[in-house]
């Protein structure tokens, strides 16, 4: 919360201008502005009536901040047809996201990725996790995607940090705030909206609907919203999941393990080949509910006591069908009857085999995520230059993964298979041999169910106090303490049928296995049909096992689920904070200058607890802390032409998931991975510096330059080995899985996490903003267009170790490219915008299997909204996303480039009303 005097009165007259948004559009009333000691600049009265009026009080917001400071307001929010906030916050200058099947998920913000970033939620620290690609967030990161961007009227990014700015951010803090009640004109104010989304690849229409209520009665006031959604995505395209190196069977007819040094087995085996190539699709259903509460009470001019109270679950789940072949550590049964090798590269796009362990899987995970807060803020002046301010809240976010269920139907002696990635955006995967639609061709081998469960608990008591003890000047201070907990435990049901003696397998009964499982049936499987674009000669339809069916033939929900150590660990988190720190607002000669400048205290206490080699361990850390200084000045050099300047001492501490004494081991991709109880924050120092030219109403023009020297943090590293190099018990490998049935016939990748040096970040952005009222005031159609644009480039310079060799690259999470632009267009009863959004290609990982990082390429997504006022109470909305169907694009290697995924969700269209009574 804002406690500086000088910035509150910025957001008191900031919120003045959009107290009649309700949480999924604006309304067009009169609002009186609150007080404040600043009267000369109070806004007597301001009228909401647009999307151009939110974006000049958010502006009002940018250019009154003493630190940098960008913000949307509810009407921005509104009038873009965003499924969450992630996609709301991605129109701010440096502001980047991720997205999961199309839709958002977590931020960038100037290059520092989600980890870095600290979000708050009406004021009280939030962490709010998801499931989705890549598995559960067990970090630090917050996951936008679990809120409708209907449920808040006002974003705020703190690109700089002040001492009475919670520490914690390398990147930025991000407020997210309700609307409260007695923020609306008295009486009560009561919209309501729905809308139809229709998804063009999966020809799925869902529901979204919002309404707010709000009473406010002068001294106290109720204020209640919801907000609903169900839709589904459908993404289609190709995976490799990763390409690999290793030696086949045979190879144009050598016996390759006989003859190793043959020119054809020795090309093959040191080239990279996928690893698993593969169509089909990712289906994901979401289902999101969002509900908000605001009781305020103000007893008198001097005391506002303010219960806010937010609940929002997430329900999803992500199927996935695929026709693939599995090489993955099964080239050794394998034979390649002609391959083309590219030298540019050293890989094997090229490739026609025999005896290929096909395998159709049908996946199934689902998930859901009940997230809630409480906090209580009371306010009070003592008197006219005293007051103080006390807030109490909680904050729990749990992840529960009801299931995560695969079954596999395998056929391990497959004739004729052809994979062509000669063009690796639609390439050739073609089973020429036996039918792969006939189910009796298979049987079921393995299945997987790994149901997990994390919960991410934040509890606080933040008080301070502001004492204006001159006209110009102020002095605050406060105290904090927050309490994080972080509790992940996970399941597995992981096994082959044979081995776990599902089904005999033993047919003749002695004592071999005359089967890999249980003969499949049609009736007991589905065909499915990919329906997308694929490579010429490619099989577009392939059996798949039904889920159904294969649940109760197995019971599976009554098998024993064995404990999945590496994925059970505890950490428990207090710090104790506090700050001081002088503001003032002084003329030097015809300039104003207004500052803040203090120093915050913070004490971290950790203990942390999980699985190391099968025995529970709890490492308690001794205290550490940090001293934080921050420094922010605004010189108004004109009335038009602001120059500001912020340095700071900044801290993120490593995420919670990465705390625990222990590790894991992922025996189907040869990979073991130890955390690190001992891991320290990253500790950065942070410059920032821009120049702001308001140059017309509405309108600015800016760049700013930011600098932040990385003194260090957790570094990651890998190396290739055995597994008996890790010490780890054989007992931890799924006997099913490919490092069960052989540990050492592939090179291990063994990672961990250490605390290291760190490097450095730099960059800059630009910004413009207009009405082109300011140049063509009564020309018709012109004058009532605007734009919005910015740019922002970044860089940095970090260390990777990859075995012996160190690698110098960018953070993960940056792109050095990115823009947003929006062309509007308001008038009387028509209102419409037009907005792209461009991110340039980041690295997510390390990558594994001798390939040296992944990320995914760039990308441009644009979409459109309008609005038409049939009445002064009926609105006609039309919205569309991903109007050019962008592809997500992503790569493994940073050198070869080889393709990972390249796959497309479509474009979606939404219609619908609001009213407002």
């Amino acid at each position: 919360m804002f406690r500086t005097t000088f910035n509150k009165r910025a957001l008191q007259l900031a919120t003045a201008s959009y107290v009649a948004a309700m949480s999924s559009a604006a309304l067009a009333q009169p609002v009186t502005a609150p007080d404040s000691d600043a009267s000369e600049d109070v806004l007597e009265e301001v009228v909401v009536t647009g999307f151009r009026q939110s974006l000049e009080a958010a502006l009002d917001l940018k250019r009154d901040s003493v630190g940098a400071v960008d913000a949307i307001f509810a009407e921005d929010i509104a009038d873009f047809p965003d499924s969450n906030l992630a996609e709301s916050l991605q129109r701010i200058p440096g502001v980047t996201i991720t997205r999961d099947s199309g839709e958002g998920r977590e931020i960038s913000v100037r290059g520092l990725s989600g980890e870095f970033t600290r979000v708050r939620v009406n004021g009280i620290e939030s962490v709010a996790a998801t499931g989705g690609e890549g598995g559960p967030n067990r970090g630090r990161s917050f996951d936008f995607n679990v809120f409708a961007s209907e449920l808040f009227n006002q974003l705020v990014v703190h690109k700089t940090a002040s001492a009475n700015l919670d520490e914690g951010s390398l990147g930025a803090v991000v407020d997210l705030n309700t609307g409260r009640p007695l923020q609306y004109e008295e009486g009560t104010t009561f919209v309501v909206s729905g809308e139809a989304q229709f998804n063009e690849l999966s020809e799925d229409w869902g529901p979204r609907a919002a309404a707010l209520w709000s009473h406010n009665a002068g001294n106290w006031g109720l204020s209640l919203s919801a907000a609903y959604s169900d839709n589904t995505t459908d993404e289609l395209g190709q995976n490799t999941v990763r390409w690999a190196q290793a030696q086949f069977a045979n190879v144009m007819g050598v016996d390759c393990p006989a003859n190793p040094t043959d020119a054809n087995c020795a090309e093959v085996a040191n080239a990279f080949h996928t690893r698993i190539p593969r169509y089909g699709l990712i289906q994901y259903d979401r289902e999101r509910l969002g509900l908000t509460g605001s009781l305020q009470f103000a007893p008198s001019d001097d005391t506002t006591i303010t219960l806010d109270a937010l609940y929002s679950q997430y329900d999803a789940s992500r199927a996935e069908k695929w026709g693939e072949v599995l090489m993955r550590g099964n080239e050794r049964f394998m034979t390649v009857t002609d391959y083309i090798y590219d030298s540019a590269t050293n890989n094997i796009p090229y490739l026609t085999m025999d005896n290929a362990w096909v395998r159709n899987e049908n996946f199934e995970k689902a998930w859901t995520t009940d997230f809630y807060q409480v906090g209580l803020d009371l306010e009070h002046h003592f008197s006219d230059n005293f007051s103080g301010n006390l807030l109490v809240g909680t904050s729990q976010s749990e992840l529960d993964f009801k299931h995560e269920i695969t079954f596999m139907y395998d056929d391990r002696d497959y004739n004729n298979f052809l994979v062509d990635y000669r063009d690796d955006q639609f390439p050739t995967i073609a089973f020429n041999g036996p039918d792969v639609t006939d189910a009796t061709n298979f049987q079921l081998t393995e299945l997987r169910d790994r149901p997990t469960n994390t919960k991410h608990g934040f509890d606080t008591v933040a008080g301070d106090i502001v004492w204006d003890f001159h006209e110009n000047f102020s002095i605050e201070a406060g105290v904090s303490w927050k309490e994080f907990s972080f509790d992940t435990i996970g399941y597995r049901r992981d096994t082959g049928v044979c081995a776990a003696g599902l089904y005999e397998c033993d047919t003749d009964g002695d004592g071999v296995d005359d089967l890999v499982g249980v003969p499949a049936t049609p009736e007991m499987s589905e065909i499915y049909t990919f329906n997308d674009t694929m490579g010429p000669g490619s099989t577009q339809s392939w059996v798949i096992p039904s889920l159904d069916a294969w649940i109760d033939y197995f019971d599976l929900y009554n098998l024993p689920a064995n404990l999945d150590q590496g994925g059970t660990s505890e950490v428990t988190e207090e710090n104790l904070g506090a700050f001081v720190q002088l503001n003032g607002d002084v003329d030097l000669g015809s300039m104003r200058l207004r500052f803040d400048v203090g120093v915050r205290y913070v004490e971290t206490d950790q203990s942390s607890s999980g699985y190391n080699s099968g025995t529970w361990v709890t490492v308690d850390r001794d205290p550490y802390d940090d001293v934080l200084p921050a420094l922010n000045l605004a010189l108004d050099i004109t009335p038009d032409l602001v120059w500001r300047f912020s340095a700071a001492e900044v801290m993120t501490r490593p995420g919670l998931g990465n705390l625990s004494p222990g590790g894991s081991v992922d025996p189907f991709n040869y990979r073991v991975s130890y955390d690190n109880p001992y891991l320290d924050p990253t500790r950065a120092t942070s410059f920032d510096t821009s120049l702001e030219w308001y140059f017309a109403d509405e309108a600015v023009l800016s760049f700013a330059y930011f600098y932040k020297d990385i003194e260090s943090r957790p570094i990651g590293s890998e190396r290739e080995g055995t597994y008996a190099s890790t010490g780890l018990p054989l007992d931890l490998l799924n006997p099913t899985s490919p490092a069960g049935q052989c540990p050492e016939c592939m090179p291990w990748t063994i990672s961990s996490i250490d605390n290291g040096p760190g490097g450095d970040l730099d960059g800059f952005e630009i910004a413009f903003q207009m009405p082109f009222s300011v140049m063509t005031e009564n020309v018709p159609f012109l004058s009532d267009l605007g734009v919005i644009a910015n740019y922002t480039y970044v860089d940095s310079s970090v260390d990777y170790t990859f075995g012996s060799d160190i690698v110098t690259e960018r953070l993960f999470g940056l792109s050095n490219d990115s823009w947003n632009a929006t062309l509007y267009y308001e008038r009387d009863t028509f209102n419409a915008r037009i907005s792209a959004s461009y991110r340039d290609e980041y690295l997510t990982g390390t990558s594994g299997n001798s390939n040296r990082f992944e990320g995914y390429a760039a990308t441009t997504y644009v979409d459109f909204s309008a609005g038409w006022d049939m009445t002064e109470s009926l609105t006609i909305l039309l919205e569309a996303q991903n109007l050019t169907d962008e592809y997500q694009d992503r790569w493994t290697d940073i050198d070869a480039r080889r393709r990972y995924e390249y796959d497309h969700t479509g474009r979606i269209y939404k219609m619908g009303l609001r009213y407002q009574f």
